[in-house]
């Protein structure tokens, strides 16, 4: 089985590094060192929190995101709930999980990876979250026959 991707499975280091290059980087520092890699551009891990702010994690095809306030998007993780922007510079924000977050991985295993996306049932941020479906119309009320 296919296992969903968290920050420490998705953000790796390249190919001429040692596979654990990057193991004593915390996971959500890690997209700092994998994008200045695909970029070769210079971003640091911002030095604060974001207070009172915080996103939503939610599995998209196959992988942990949080939406950025200024819609970029990171893959994150559980084991390190918090995110910070490569793109805006935002500071760092807490990222919520499900309570269980392998619990939201098993809803989704029988999927294939492209189709395995859910969200937290408390998010209504999410831009590309299904719509809930419409509810059926109700029968109309009709009276038995023979009743008048």
């Amino acid at each position: 089985m296919i296992p969903v991707q968290r920050a420490e499975t998705f953000y790796l280091p390249p190919p001429h590094l040692p596979a654990d290059a990057w193991d004593l980087v915390p996971p959500a520092e890690r997209v700092f060192r994998w994008y200045e890699y695909r970029v070769q551009r210079r971003v640091t891990p911002p030095d604060g929190y974001v207070i009172g702010q915080r996103v939503w994690a939610r599995i998209n095809h196959n992988r942990w995101v949080a939406d950025c306030p200024c819609s970029s998007a990171q893959v994150v993780t559980p084991t390190d709930p918090r995110t910070a922007c490569t793109e805006c510079g935002l500071g760092w924000l807490e990222v919520v999980f499900p309570q269980d977050p392998a619990a939201a991985e098993a809803s989704v295993a029988h999927l294939l990876p492209a189709d395995r996306n859910w969200w937290h049932p408390e998010d209504t941020t999410a831009w590309d979250r299904s719509p809930a479906p419409e509810p059926a119309p109700a029968e109309p009320l009709t009276k038995p026959e023979g009743l008048g």
